[in-house]
Parts: structure tokens; C-alpha cells; sequence
């Protein structure tokens, strides 16, 4: 069975929350930027340094490896009020979120030692090196290899869809390192890869309007030392199932489309492009009330259930089906916000708009398909609450 369980954030957690909107309002002014959707923001190796300065990196990094010693609780705080002001997150996103408590709970002394302080100082960033071409969502069935060589592995295959492969410093990769067997989840391993070693090849993947933020990564006979295997070789899916846990229940998952609400909501009826609630007079605006009400409700829920998952991982559980189950409600809501704003007004948003609204809304019509699909697909999601769901009874 599923368990969220609810909790009353403490006077310290207030307090931080406080803090964090203290800095983004002098750091990142209303007016002075254009807020990002979620974690499809800019890559700023300069903000993160300024967040890394404050402590807000490698919060959940333990103390005697650099880190803050807070937790994942005061992660997600500090995670949810960037991405709630649209911050420029991307350049740590992957590193802090994911590849430090990864490396906290599987890394050997060395890599620690190497790694996690960069981390922690915004200097180090990495990328997820899961999903292939042929292998999405199911990623037992990846084929990229690593062959036994002497002093370590030669590894060959493509990664797809790597976010900002083409401006970070690492990624984990996960490889077979033995035949497929009856178990297909056997004989996986992961790899620490330099993006910058020979034999890595970044071919940028464009999105619908142009950006580059996804890319395919070849590896074409990529030497990885045995001191930059993360955790044991052949138990590689175990690791990475503990790891989904942290990608997958965080706040971006919810909370991509909030700026585009946000500036709905700011806008009013200056919109240019259709004015919010126009269609129908008083029933329409009734009946908009009644839709935004409704999202709002919505957020709230969905900030609980991630709160909760961010809480039990505190204790030290992995909790797995509940990440997955907040992945599938979140993404599918972020999907929803779009198209109910798109529905309230009266024409095709335009790109190069001076309403923030309007630019935001064609943006995101662009990108809300990805929702449902990175981190994970919804008919895998479910399939993993199902499992467990049938387990249960």
C-alpha cells in the first residue's frame, strides 16, 4: 500500500522558505527576467554559484564531504521557491537533486571525496545517462555495453534525450555489463563518464521552437577507469530504482506550468491575446472562477503528497511507488493547466507577445507534451503503482 503521510511544516522550515523568497525578490526582481517552466530553465552556472554560496546546494550532502547536513525536506523547500519564481536552475538541477544522494549512498570514499564538495560549491554538474533510443521508459532493456578491459570498461552505446549533456561536466551511465538473461533486470551497472572523454560524441536534439536542451549522446569505445564505477557492477538496477525515487517526486513535477498560471492571473484582463473569462460574459467568468479555483486546489494537494515522499526519504525509506504515483498525478496536472488556460482564451497565443502570459502559454503548448514522458512514462508509472497496488490486496 501507498503511504503519504501528512505533516505541518516546522518554524525552521517556515523560516527558510522566508529566507529563499527574501533572496529571489532581490536576486531575480518581478519585471527583470523571464521565469522559466519548471526545470526547463536556463543554465546558469553563475546562479547556482550564488545558491551554492548561501547553502543551498548539497543540502542533503553530509558535512565531512562538504555538504550542509540538512536533508531532503529542506531541499525541497529551497527546490519549490526557485522553481515557483521560474529561477535559472538547470546548471545543478540533475547534480543536487539526484547524482549526490546516488553517490552519498552507493559512491566509494574516493568518488565522494571528489565529487560530492563540487557538487555542493555549484562547480560540478551532471546529466542522467537512463533512457536509449530503443530503451525509454523500460530501461531494462538498454543496450549500451561495458566491456571488462584492463584497469576498467570500455563502454559503447547512445543515451537519448540528455538534458544539457552539451554544457555539464558528467554523467551517470547505465550499461549491461553481462548478457540478458531470463532477469532481464540483471547484470546492470553504472558508470561516472566524462562528457569531455574521447570517444563521447553530444548531437544536440532541438526542441519545437528552437532551444537546445535535450541531446543524444554516443559513446563509441569510452574507457571508464574501475574507480569511476558507481556502486557494484551487475546490481545497477536496484541503484537506479533507489535513485528514481529523487528524480521522480520532487516539486518540478507539479510545478512547470505555475508561472504560466501565475501570470494569468497577474495579467487579468490586460491579456492581449483573448482576456481571461471574456467567453460568455458573467458565465464565463463564473465558470473560470470555477476552473482556476480548481488548480489552485489541485497545487495544494500535490505539494502535500510531494512533501511527503520528500519526508519519508528523510527517514531513509525509498519510497518508489509513491515517487511514482506524484510523477503521474503531477505531470499529468502540469499537462492540464496548460490546456485549461489555453481553453479560457479567445485566440492562438503569439511566441513574440509583450504579455508574458501570451509568450509563456505558446511556449508551453510547445513543451507539455514532454511532461508526461521525461522521467519516466505514464503507462510505466502505473504500471509500477499497479504492481504494488495488486501486492497489497
Amino acid at each position: 500500500m501507498m503511504r503519504f503521510q501528512p505533516a505541518v511544516d516546522t518554524s525552521a522550515e517556515d523560516a527558510l522558505r522566508s529566507e529563499v523568497r527574501d533572496f529571489l525578490a532581490e536576486e531575480l526582481p518581478p519585471g527583470t527576467y523571464r521565469p522559466a517552466l519548471g526545470f526547463n530553465a536556463r543554465h546558469s552556472p553563475e546562479f547556482s554559484r550564488k545558491l551554492a554560496e548561501r547553502g543551498w546546494l548539497g543540502m542533503a550532502i553530509p558535512s565531512q564531504y562538504g555538504g550542509r547536513d540538512r536533508g531532503p525536506v529542506d531541499r525541497f523547500i529551497v527546490s519549490e521557491e526557485l522553481l515557483a519564481a521560474g529561477a535559472p536552475v538547470a546548471a545543478h538541477w540533475v547534480a543536487d537533486r539526484q547524482t549526490a544522494p546516488a553517490l552519498v549512498a552507493f559512491g566509494t570514499e574516493i568518488q565522494k571525496q571528489h565529487f560530492l564538495a563540487r557538487i555542493t560549491r555549484g562547480e560540478c554538474f551532471f546529466s542522467i545517462g537512463m533512457s536509449e533510443p530503443d530503451a525509454g521508459s523500460d530501461l531494462a532493456s538498454v543496450r549500451t555495453t561495458g566491456t571488462r578491459v584492463e584497469g576498467g570498461w570500455s563502454v559503447s552505446g547512445t543515451k537519448i534525450w540528455t538534458s544539457w549533456a552539451h554544457l555539464n561536466h558528467f554523467f551517470i551511465a547505465l550499461c549491461r555489463t553481462s548478457p540478458r538473461g531470463d532477469d532481464r533486470h540483471a547484470g546492470l551497472s553504472q558508470f561516472i563518464i566524462d562528457l569531455s572523454a574521447p570517444g563521447v560524441s553530444i548531437n544536440p536534439i532541438l526542441s519545437l521552437d528552437g532551444s537546445q536542451h535535450f541531446n543524444e549522446v554516443v559513446l563509441d569505445d569510452v574507457f571508464v577507469p574501475d574507480d569511476m564505477v558507481l556502486g557494484e557492477i551487475g546490481v545497477g538496477w536496484q541503484q537506479v530504482t533507489s535513485e528514481l525515487a529523487y528524480e521522480r517526486s520532487g516539486p518540478e513535477r507539479f510545478l512547470s506550468s505555475w508561472h504560466l498560471l501565475k501570470s494569468y492571473l497577474d495579467e487579468g484582463a490586460h491579456v492581449t491575446s483573448g482576456r481571461p473569462g471574456s467567453p460568455g460574459g458573467e458565465g464565463g467568468s463564473s465558470l473560470e472562477a470555477e476552473r482556476i479555483g480548481g488548480l489552485v486546489a489541485r497545487y495544494w494537494v500535490l505539494h502535500h503528497l510531494s512533501l511527503s515522499v520528500a519526508r519519508a526519504l528523510q527517514r531513509g525509506s525509498a519510497p518508489v511507488v509513491e515517487a511514482a504515483m506524484v510523477k503521474d498525478l503531477g505531470t499529468s496536472f502540469e499537462q492540464e493547466v496548460v490546456a485549461t488556460l489555453q481553453g479560457l482564451v479567445e485566440d492562438d497565443p503569439d511566441p513574440t507577445s509583450s504579455s508574458l502570459f501570451e509568450s509563456l502559454l505558446a511556449e508551453a503548448i510547445l513543451v507539455a507534451p514532454s511532461f508526461t514522458i521525461r522521467g519516466g512514462t505514464t503507462e510505466i508509472l502505473r504500471s509500477v503503482i499497479a504492481r504494488d497496488l495488486g501486492r497489497g490486496r
